[in-house]
């Protein structure tokens, strides 16, 4: 099975009746049993999250992982699909954690539910359950991810563009939810929302224009991005656009909520 990394609703449309697709809902509990993509199955957020303070946007065990994906049923040979719905950050997410395990059949659902139900595609109120498999993770992909070590030395020798995913007033340090407020030296601040149609059903906007915006601000591709919010959830949606802009891309799971909470890390602010 060949899907692009970003789906539209009517192209997965006509793919719901394969076997080897496996879709997964990270949208909250209450819109799941509303409505959801038939045959999907519902993953609660914190699944695919350490869950561990100071930094609980960390990936899980491997251990953890394994029992995830071995409960989800999946394969190495499954395509898998993810939606949320809330324009994609957990969704966003769950794409990178795929990659950390070394699965590469993935697509992303542009607009996630909200566009589903807005082209009027099927949907069910059923909860559905997955039959189980063995999968087991048994290393993690390092090429996708980098911790704080790592981007202390990266940062040093100016070989990454970072971009921030984080509201604007958490950037400037105007509003603090770590310790400290501020940002990463040499970060550039792009909130993941402004990557969105807000009129549209929560799809992305054309992304040449979201491209050229982040030319300007300096997140060119040209080097390795390394994205990141509070947790890793909102800079789960850059991630994807990094990887459609074919961007070289990290994710700093750690995030903020790591970084602003460690007082030898340097940090800028705009106050």
């Amino acid at each position: 099975m060949t899907l692009p990394l970003i789906i539209e609703p009517s192209q997965l449309v006509s793919e719901l009746d394969q076997g080897k697709l496996l879709i997964l809902d990270l949208g909250k509990a209450e819109t799941y049993s509303a409505a959801h993509i038939p045959g999907a199955i519902h993953v609660p957020p914190s699944h695919i999250q350490l869950g561990v303070p100071p930094a609980p946007g960390l990936l899980p065990t491997k251990e953890q992982l394994s029992l995830l994906f071995g409960r989800l049923g999946l394969t190495p040979d499954t395509h898998v699909v993810v939606y949320d719905d809330d324009g994609g950050p957990w969704a966003g997410r769950m794409i990178w954690v795929l990659d950390a395990i070394g699965h590469k059949h993935y697509s992303f659902l542009n607009g996630g539910i909200h566009a589903w139900l807005a082209q009027q595609c099927p949907v069910q109120s059923k909860a559905n359950e997955a039959q189980p498999s063995d999968y087991q993770v048994t290393q993690i992909d390092e090429s996708v991810t980098i911790d704080k070590t790592q981007l202390l030395q990266a940062i040093s020798d100016n070989s990454i563009e970072i971009w921030d995913a984080r509201s604007f007033a958490e950037y400037t340090g105007e509003k603090a939810v770590s310790a400290r407020g501020g940002h990463l030296p040499g970060a550039k601040s792009y909130e993941f929302t402004r990557a969105l149609d807000t009129q549209a059903d929560l799809v992305l906007r054309d992304l040449d224009a979201v491209k050229q915006e982040l030319n300007e601000l300096g997140i060119t591709g040209e080097k390795t991005i390394v994205t990141h919010c509070q947790t890793h959830r909102r800079s789960g949606l850059t991630y994807v656009i990094c990887k459609q802009l074919g961007w070289p891309v990290k994710a700093y799971a750690g995030s903020w909520s790591e970084w602003g909470n460690d007082p030898n890390t340097p940090i800028e602010t705009c106050q």
